[in-house]
């Protein structure tokens, strides 16, 4: 398993939490569940955003996860 640091970006990176997970997507779903995140107010879809970082290797993917619903879709930024 990875490790990944994740956040909800309305909240910022300060309430970021370490997740271990099998992919990005399995710690955007990880995250969500253990720490259930405010959804994103801006949007108004009931999602929220989320960044997802690689600890090790430093890579970053953003999804948005409708908190209603069980997969994370990947986002432009």
């Amino acid at each position: 398993m990875a490790r990944f640091t994740v956040y909800a970006t309305q909240e910022g990176r300060h309430h970021s939490h370490v997740v271990e997970g099998s992919s990005f997507e399995d710690a955007a779903l990880a995250f969500t569940q253990m720490w259930r995140p405010a959804p994103d107010e801006e949007d108004g879809d009931g999602g929220v955003r989320l960044r997802v970082i690689d600890r090790e290797s430093g890579d970053q993917q953003c999804f948005i996860v409708d908190l209603g619903a069980a997969d994370p879709i990947s986002c432009a930024t």
